[in-house]
């Protein structure tokens, strides 16, 4: 593998890995099976593809795609704890939805970005570059993936973040504590999309252009990252968001190995579903022996 390659799967590794961590939000702490994010993903893309050639600041649409994500998790959680629709179907709702509403933000289902500044090309992202040339865009791309795996630390410590793994674990503690349950899950729904969003936009930047498939399949890829992550690494001293870090890169370098011995990029949707359903039935197989055991 060359150099370049290698840096590749850090790029898009540490880029996917914020999405990844909404993901385990959703998967492993509530415990909820949220497909909202295949159009949140692709929400944060359009909101700063949009953005960006309005002229406004490429971080500036950071923040706005993310509260768009955040918001959209809102709407999703309202569906499932208000109208009382079922999870699974919730998100599919909230996914279907946001197919139309990102088509009517970008304007086109392509929209490139590759005559306007970005956060890789302008100011930390400029400096970075200047600093380490060629290695610019990876080392932004891992300080806003550990600057989101700290801050998600931080909030999972605080009362509103153990009332979230409440939910998940022990419902019935969180309506003895007199907390609303269904509030809590809207909030954990909102983190979960925002992040997905910020991560969207991220990779629109870092790819130069929004594309309205691009959130097809995003969360098969966020679940693999996170079984891969979790279940490594369950053993070690590491935090789980940590092991979600390292899921994430193990998961793009094995697509890239993929792509480096020459398999047809139309078969990678195959090949990521294939490599999920081999992470879940060894997990389901090593959990079984360990009963037995």
């Amino acid at each position: 593998m060359s150099v370049s390659l290698i840096v590749g799967i850090f790029e898009q590794g540490f880029i996917f890995a914020l999405m990844a961590l909404g993901v385990y939000i959703t998967y492993r702490i509530l415990d909820f099976p949220d497909l909202s994010v295949d159009g949140t993903f692709p929400l944060g893309a359009a909101i700063t593809a949009a953005l960006i050639t309005r002229g406004m600041d490429p971080w500036l649409t950071l923040l706005v795609a993310t509260l768009a994500g955040a918001a959209a998790g809102v709407v999703t959680g309202l569906i499932h704890v208000k109208i009382g629709v079922k999870d699974l179907l919730s998100g599919i709702i909230t996914m279907t939805g946001l197919y139309s509403v990102n088509l009517m933000i970008a304007g086109s289902p392509n929209l490139p970005i590759f005559n306007y500044d970005n956060i890789f090309t302008s100011g930390l992202g400029g400096v970075l570059e200047g600093i380490v040339p060629g290695f610019g865009t990876v080392l932004l791309a891992l300080l806003l993936a550990v600057a989101c795996k700290y801050l998600m630390d931080w909030y999972l410590g605080t009362k509103s973040g153990l009332l979230l793994r409440a939910v998940g674990d022990n419902k019935l503690f969180v309506t003895y504590l007199g907390r609303d349950e269904g509030f809590v899950k809207i909030v954990g729904l909102a983190i979960a999309n925002a992040l997905a969003a910020l991560s969207g936009a991220v990779l629109c930047q870092q790819q130069r252009v929004f594309d309205i498939s691009s959130g097809t399949g995003t969360i098969v890829m966020g679940l693999a990252m996170v079984i891969i992550g979790t279940n490594l690494f369950r053993r070690s001293r590491l935090r789980p968001t940590a092991m979600v870090l390292i899921g994430a890169i193990l998961y793009r370098a094995v697509i890239a190995i993929v792509l480096f011995l020459g398999i047809n990029p139309n078969f990678m949707k195959l090949v990521m579903a294939l490599l999920l359903l081999l992470i879940l039935a060894y997990t389901h197989r090593k959990k079984g022996g360990a009963r037995r055991a």
